[in-house]
């Protein structure tokens, strides 16, 4: 993860600390960092507590959280996820949650905000390319909510000063690699096409990645970024290097859909570019491609 040092010191208000957002305020709290979490989940609650991080329990898109969470902060991230109930509940979370937040932060004078989105808001399929300019009319219902809340973000008048849209790939990282777990109970059968690329991010270089846009010069005004790896590869690909590694027989792709949730009748095939990040902020991945990332796994 990226050097969050040069942040001590500065008042971080994360809301949604999930996956994401839990490892952010562990890094967070290490660089002396002030570091405030909001959750819906109290046992989370609870370990966030025991490292230093002020915690309130509360749900994002009500106001009732509003007078505990001062909002004179320095730096805000929002990396609330949906936490079910379907459209709705995304709706809930994201797009109410979005309003919540703006609510907030024009009662303070709130500095730079993140939003991290999905790459799943991009439609486009055949293999192409995609970065920040491409088109997303074309999104699932999920997307388009996820879009929903990353234009009220980038619209928001006064407060926050400085924006930045982080469009995550597929997560991975310790205790989140699902497909390493099917490949080493030998799963006879994945779900979701071979020749269709997976664009991964380990949970550290998104946590790079929030720290190099806190951390941006301001020159830098904010603006959407894709956060995924150096090297997209064909999900036959990364199946059977981690068969390989584990000595385990490669599953068979069903071609089936992978994420019904998302929106999606197949698992769109592009290649997600990060260009944008790296020239603009600087940000380099620990883990340019899956084989260092699951490799780090595979050796803890």
């Amino acid at each position: 993860m990226a050097d969050p040092a040069p942040l001590a010191n500065k008042r971080l208000v994360i809301f949604g600390c999930g996956y994401v957002g839990a490892a952010v305020a562990r890094e967070a709290r290490q660089a002396g960092m002030q570091v405030t979490a909001l959750t819906r989940n109290p046992a989370r609650a609870a370990e966030l507590a025991a490292i230093g991080v002020n915690t309130v329990v509360d749900d994002l898109a009500v106001d009732t959280w509003h007078g505990r969470i001062t909002p004179a902060a320095e730096l805000v991230l929002n990396c609330v996820s949906s936490g079910g109930g379907g459209l709705a509940g995304y709706r809930r979370s994201y797009v109410e949650g979005m309003r919540s937040i703006l609510a907030w932060a024009r009662r303070g004078a709130a500095g730079t905000m993140i939003y991290t989105s999905s790459t799943s808001v991009y439609p486009q399929g055949g293999g192409v390319t995609v970065d920040e300019t491409a088109a997303t009319d074309g999104a699932g219902e999920t997307g388009r909510i996820l879009l929903e809340a990353e234009a009220l973000l980038l619209a928001a008048q006064g407060a926050p000063a400085r924006r930045f849209v982080l469009r995550l790939g597929g997560i991975y990282g310790p205790g989140r690699h699902h497909l390493l777990d099917q490949v080493r109970a030998g799963v006879a059968e994945i779900s979701g096409g071979g020749a269709h690329h997976l664009n991964l991010v380990h949970c550290d270089d998104i946590g790079a990645a929030v720290f190099a846009a806190f951390a941006a010069p301001a020159s830098v005004a904010g603006g959407i970024f894709n956060v995924v790896d150096d090297a997209p590869a064909p999900k036959s690909e990364v199946v059977g290097w981690l068969a390989e590694r584990l000595g385990r027989p490669a599953p068979r792709l069903t071609g089936g859909p992978a994420s019904a949730r998302r929106g999606f009748a197949s698992p769109p095939d592009r290649v997600i570019s990060n260009a944008r990040l790296k020239t603009q902020l600087g940000w380099r991945p620990r883990y340019p491609s899956f084989r260092e990332g699951y490799a780090a796994l595979l050796s803890a």
